[in-house]
């Protein structure tokens, strides 16, 4: 596998690309600035790399390496030398259910040789709950991440071997003689009483052990509640079928003060057990490299990538540290493993190999892919 990183900053444009370039069949591309929504954007990257797949997402901070930057866009040039790549496209549309296009997507990549599903989906549009519910039907692990936009929750952009539009949810299909492997680790802590959801509809949660959710939650954050609902990225909420299920985390993304509701960026199923989680940032930066120790092939030893996919809230909380959670990735996978990817408004991955893909947030995920 060869692998390369370019760079398009305002003023300078794109950096040259690899002598490889010509026979690439891969670009993956990252952005936090408003060029990647335009036609000139694809239209370089294909003249660079006209046999490649060019897929990619708008972000909350693009990942090149151990940096993450904002105003520019950030893509990885990869020639795969024993493996193949396929994808598969799907536009969000009334009366089609975010399953039903998670099963459209798995379908059309389906083959005997397929090792590996990574999906990119529009942020804002699509319920990621359900998404991963559809994904997994095929029985084929899968990991991603939902585009982000800035701190702004405007609007989010996807690629897809054409210019960047929004409503589009992208997979990407690893086929051959490839190793995939995934890492999904958090890292923040649990306080206050163990409750139970007692009202709620797909992400919006009216009660929370009878009482009105968005003023238990008022009742924890205290003078910080003020802020909300802004500082509800500081205390995201865990969630839990039952205490034989492992939790998810759930990010706070709206309230309502007549409803006296709090809308989440996944699914709170009714019945759920839940708890408030507060910063550990320690935690967090360790957690990381928990992730990359679960996502590294210690048998191989040639160039790989790595894609992360981290929480727009990691990197709230974390500020200047979060540079510190990629150190930690590319201290546990290497100095041949290439990182790049985007901080997001959600995360598709399993807890382990083994597992189905869920819906987390304030996750860090990892896909690492080696030949």
């Amino acid at each position: 596998m060869q692998i390369s990183k370019i760079r398009w900053a305002k003023g300078s444009g794109w950096d040259k690309a690899p002598s490889f370039s010509a026979k690439a069949d891969l670009v993956l591309v990252f952005a936090n600035d408003a060029f990647f929504q335009t036609e000139k954007c694809f239209n370089e990257l294909r003249e660079m790399c006209p046999k490649a797949h060019i897929i990619g997402c708008s972000s909350s901070g693009s990942v090149a390496g151990v940096e993450i930057s904002d105003d520019d866009v950030v893509a990885s040039i990869v020639h795969m030398e024993r493996s193949i790549v396929r994808i598969a496209t799907a536009r969000i549309e009334n009366g089609k259910s975010a399953k039903d296009l998670g099963m459209q997507l798995m379908s059309e990549l389906l083959a005997p040789d397929i090792r590996h599903v990574f999906v990119l989906s529009d942020g804002l549009q699509v319920n990621g709950s359900e998404l991963a519910q559809g994904l997994n039907q095929a029985g084929i692990p899968v990991t991603g991440g939902l585009a982000g936009d800035g701190y702004r929750f405007g609007k989010t952009w996807v690629m897809a071997d054409a210019p960047a539009q929004s409503g589009q949810i992208v997979a990407l299909g690893f086929y051959g003689d490839v190793s995939v492997k995934s890492g999904c680790f958090a890292g923040w802590e649990e306080f206050g009483a163990e409750r139970v959801v007692t009202k709620s509809t797909n992400n919006v949660v009216y009660e929370i052990d009878g009482q009105p959710a968005l003023a238990l939650y008022k009742k924890y954050l205290a003078d910080q509640a003020a802020d909300l609902p802004a500082s509800g990225l500081r205390f995201p909420l865990s969630i839990q079928a039952n205490k034989d299920e492992l939790p998810l985390i759930r990010t706070l993304l709206a309230v309502d003060e007549a409803a006296n509701s709090l809308t989440f960026a996944g699914d709170v199923p009714q019945g759920y057990l839940c708890k408030l989680m507060r910063t550990n940032l320690d935690s967090l930066i360790d957690n990381a490299g928990l992730a990359a120790k679960a996502a590294s092939s210690a048998s191989v030893q040639e160039a790989g990538l790595c894609l992360v996919v981290s929480c727009v809230g990691r990197r709230l909380v974390m500020g200047q540290l979060t540079e510190e959670e990629l150190d930690a990735v590319q201290d546990k996978l290497g100095d041949s493993t290439s990182i790049t990817g985007f901080y997001s408004y959600g995360e598709l991955a399993p807890f382990s190999d083994i597992m189905q893909c869920q819906l987390h947030n304030q996750t860090m995920t990892l896909t690492t892919v080696y030949e």
